[in-house]
């Protein structure tokens, strides 16, 4: 692509009001933005998919955080893969394919130095938004470090059909897990999970989680909760776990829309009595894991230990109801938009 022929401007999604509750459309924006001149060091890349995460909820908030907050009539961002269309970085060449964060627009000029190239002999460029990307490195992180699993434990997940909880699943069974038991919002999706090789699965809209989740963990119990979800799951969980169990706390999609304070689990107490590990955590404070994850990882996927899937929504104008179905549970794995 020649310089003359080269975008100037690109389309993205913009924040136009901080949602209450429930984001709705209104709360987002397709504008034409002016893309700036390529500096030193610089790439202009042409996204092809970009990643809606429910953390991305939070970030729309303006309250002080772990991540600064999205700013109104401003473009959102987050992960995203493209193709490098021009380049003024000695390390990046045209035509590769990168992973930067800067999604929610076409086209997006990044600072090389905070992009990767991936590694397309391994998988599809969307896994890397996935499986091999955050997503996949947030598992396996909760899971044997922050949750610090060993071979015979019994583990739960909640929100199991999702990007995360699946692959905690799966990276559970092929690690020597006693037993895998996941919670998912549909019957599709408990099948799905089957599939995976969790050797339970549960709607937890059949009734009470803790009734269900009994059943599943049966005299066993649970030595490790991966929560995805919070409230009424975390309760349950606690109910469950044995003594020294550990939870790892990624995400409360359960509360993220919650417009009054959420109480904490009821039976909190048992934590003292079971000598448990409630421990939250950030997938940032585990990049020095990324080369191990992804040589594992790589050897799963290899050997059909662990798969994944996407659901695909295209065009940048569908990506803000994609984040809303992605919130209500429409996905089952990793929810992407295709540009």
């Amino acid at each position: 692509m020649s310089a003359a022929t080269l975008p100037v401007s690109t389309r993205e999604i913009q924040l136009a009001s901080r949602p209450v509750g429930r984001p709705v459309p209104e709360n987002f924006r397709l504008a034409e933005s002016s893309l700036p001149e390529l500096q030193e060091g610089q790439i202009l890349v042409r996204n092809n998919f970009m990643s809606v995460d429910p953390y991305m909820r939070g970030r729309m908030n303006d309250v002080k955080s772990y991540s600064a907050p999205f700013a109104v009539d401003q473009a959102l961002d987050g992960g995203a893969v493209g193709e490098v269309i021009a380049s003024r970085a000695a390390d990046r060449t045209v035509g590769e394919t990168v992973l930067h964060s800067l999604g929610w627009r076409e086209y997006a000029v990044v600072d090389a130095a905070t992009s990767a190239v991936v590694r397309p002999e391994i998988a599809p460029e969307s896994a890397f938004l996935g499986a091999l990307g955050m997503t996949g490195l947030t598992a396996y992180a909760g899971l044997l470090k922050v949750a610090e699993f060993k071979a015979g434990d019994a583990v739960f997940v909640s929100g199991a059909a999702g990007a995360v909880g699946s692959l905690v699943g799966q990276i559970a069974k092929a690690m020597g897990a006693s037993r895998v038991i996941g919670s998912a919002g549909s019957p599709e999706k408990v099948a799905r999970l089957l599939e995976l090789g969790f050797d339970a699965a549960f709607n937890y809209n059949d009734g009470p989680v803790l009734e269900q989740l009994e059943k599943a963990a049966g005299s066993e119990g649970v030595d490790v909760y991966f929560d995805n979800v919070g409230g009424e799951h975390l309760e349950a969980a606690l109910s469950v776990l044995n003594v020294g169990g550990r939870v790892a706390m990624c995400g409360a999609i359960a509360q993220y829309n919650s417009t009054e304070p959420t109480p904490a689990p009821r039976n909190l107490m048992l934590a003292i009595g079971k000598q448990l590990t409630l421990r939250g955590f950030l997938v940032g404070g585990y990049w020095n894991l990324k080369d191990e994850f992804m040589a594992k990882a790589a050897a799963w996927l290899a050997d059909g230990s662990i798969s994944y899937d996407e659901t695909i929504v295209d065009g940048l104008a569908n990506a803000p109801q994609a984040f809303m179905d992605l919130l209500d549970g429409a996905n089952t794995g990793k929810m992407l938009v295709r540009l």
